[in-house]
């Protein structure tokens, strides 16, 4: 296999500058924060609260725009059958966006959080935090191994390099300044990835265009030419299917660490918002060059290039026609600096993925839940070993498990189906307790993974109204797969039901406990009449006095800019007499 020296230097050369800048970010910022009385592991998590406009703006657009989603907007546009009208990413994420910074990010940012488990624990216990915890890691871990893997296939397509070594490298690139910066390192290489992935695509396109194997892509828009029109349609059978799968990118974006970790970095509650706003605007932006390749590829007559006779749609290779076209339709200088512009996306996703997971267990798991004395020194370094871990733990995955996809999409749904309600809850809805998140995470686990999931080939054991059975042909071997598709909306409906679970659920077993007719002793999770609980959330720490807390225990709570931070963690219902247990009552200062 020979190697394209050009194509090698490219890389090397986007990767030693991304590594530069992630390290010089570390030494910029080494001392942040400290002058606030901010401890090291919360810098490393939110950065020291002092996120400005500008890197935030390029961060928070990098929470969704990364190698996935380049290259999946540009596979749906080009598949026939599906077209421009089901490449929903650039508009799905862009509105969960703009209703993250509508409804979730000032409440978020102003109450002081450290992470998005945070009012989990603070109103449903240490328990029930690390409960919500496994879906959020997984969808963090095989995000990153979805997308490493996606990184792998691209430089295997242009530069004829070895997929593990470029898979494992990349990998190394994004944990070792990780580990040195953590979400300073993160933020400031997100502006020049982004840099890169907007210049490197939109450089590749007008020599992508003007290729004379390519026709006019206005004119294949509406007709067909080489294969169906690149705008595509909805039939009218899948109507249902495409408004679930909406929803899920739409309402399942916001319940990610990843997004919340850039909110809560922001300097203020106002500048969460803009920056989710700014964010959204540039999710739309980047997927135009997207579109474009995607739509080129469409109007392409494949037997007048290098690829072959066959189309890349008819060789299962419809997931990487985005380096295909780089590769096959632009010279090839410009295709190295497209490729470099790829793997810079890849690693934007992936850096900020394995951050999130980790600051998750350092802090919900392993010092709210078991370590509450840890010092912050000892939290730094948990940090760092996670963060090592889950960045080999997605690389070994995205090498080793050819389903690796499969697993996102269905931690993804899992996502959506019980955190985003249970979010919804804690923030929003008065009256919720332990015993109703409980009942909805099962709800939603059930009837979610009752449904199926043909990428892991996983049968469904609910049949929902609807379903169907799909024929999939494999082109290359000629293998003919079948599998049940389910057209009725049950991953939203999942959701809903895992949201009424979660109030019925509260408020039947608040009635049973305080109108005599359960007694008392069987209040196991103290959700209902041990209101005076054992267990309270200050800022870092969890402060018990056997059986009762008093304000005097209560460990000082500093102010971080923007933001009073007084009492954040306290509950206000725990501490008083009133039927209140929703994090409205809690005390918060905007």
């Amino acid at each position: 296999m020979a190697i394209h020296a050009e194509g090698l230097v490219a890389i090397v050369l986007f990767y030693v500058l991304i590594l530069f800048v992630g390290i010089w970010a570390a030494w910029k910022n080494k001392n942040s924060g400290v002058s606030e009385g901010i401890d090291r592991s919360e810098s490393i998590m939110v950065g020291g609260r002092d996120i400005g406009l500008f890197v935030g703006g390029f961060t928070m657009t990098a929470t969704w725009v990364g190698g996935g989603y380049i290259n999946g907007t540009a596979e749906y546009v080009y598949l026939p059958d599906y077209g421009l009208a089901w490449a929903q990413a650039p508009f799905g994420y862009a509105l969960s966006l703009v209703l993250g910074g509508l409804f979730f990010a000032k409440p978020m940012r102003s109450r002081g959080y450290v992470t998005m488990l945070d009012p989990f624990q603070q109103l449903y216990g240490k328990r029930m935090g690390g409960l919500l915890f496994i879906p959020a890691l997984m969808g963090e871990i095989f995000w990153s191994a979805a997308i490493l893997s996606a990184l792998g296939a691209t430089l295997s397509v242009i530069v004829d390099i070895n997929i593990n070594m470029s898979v494992v490298i990349s990998a190394l690139i994004a944990i070792f300044y990780t580990l040195v910066g953590g979400l300073y390192s993160v933020a400031y290489t997100d502006v020049v990835q982004l840099f890169c992935i907007f210049l490197g695509l939109w450089i590749s396109v007008p020599f992508a265009l003007s290729n004379p194997a390519v026709s006019d892509i206005g004119l294949s828009a509406k007709e067909a030419i080489y294969q169906s029109p690149w705008l595509g349609k909805i039939k009218p059978e899948d109507n249902w299917l495409w408004a679930d799968n909406f929803f899920l990118l739409m309402l399942g974006g916001i319940p990610w660490q990843v997004y919340f970790q850039r909110v809560l970095s922001a300097s203020s509650a106002t500048y969460a918002q803009v920056l989710s706003f700014i964010a959204a605007f540039g999710c739309l932006v980047m997927a135009v060059p997207s579109v474009l390749i995607g739509a080129i590829g469409a109007s392409t007559d494949w037997n007048q290039t290098t690829y072959g006779s066959l189309a890349p749609k008819d060789k299962d290779e419809s997931d990487m026609i985005l380096p295909i076209v780089l590769q096959h339709l632009c010279p090839p200088y410009i295709s190295f600096f497209g490729l470099g512009a790829v793997s810079a996306a890849v690693m934007s996703s992936a850096d900020s993925s394995i951050l999130s997971a980790s600051s998750m267990f350092a802090r919900n798991i392993y010092q709210l839940a078991f370590r509450q004395s840890a010092s912050d020194n000892e939290i730094v370094w948990v940090m760092r070993i996670t963060i090592f871990v889950f960045g080999a733990l997605a690389t070994a995955m995205a090498l080793l498990t050819g389903s690796v996809y499969g697993l996102w999409y269905l931690s993804s749904d899992l996502v959506y189906v019980i955190i985003f309600p249970q979010l919804l809850s804690v923030l929003f809805v008065k009256g919720t307790n332990t015993y109703g998140s409980v009942a909805a995470y099962i709800f939603g686990l059930l009837l979610r993974i009752g449904g199926g999931e043909p990428y892991l080939k996983l049968p469904p054991f609910i049949y929902y109204p609807g379903w169907v059975t799909v024929e999939r042909v494999h082109h290359l071997t000629g293998d003919v797969e079948f599998f049940i598709q389910q057209r009725f909306p049950f991953k939203s409906v999942s959701m809903l039901a895992s949201f009424l679970a979660n109030v019925a659920f509260s408020y039947l077993t608040k009635y049973l406990f305080e109108s005599g007719m359960l007694s008392h002793k069987y209040d196991f999770m103290d959700a209902v009449v041990s209101k005076h609980s054992k267990e309270i959330m200050d800022k870092a720490t969890l402060v018990s006095n056997h059986d009762n807390i008093i304000l005097s225990e209560m460990a000082p709570v500093r102010q971080a800019l923007g933001a009073t931070l007084a009492g954040t963690f306290t509950n206000t219902e725990v501490l008083s007499d009133d039927g209140a247990s929703s994090p409205e009552s809690f005390h918060s200062k905007n």
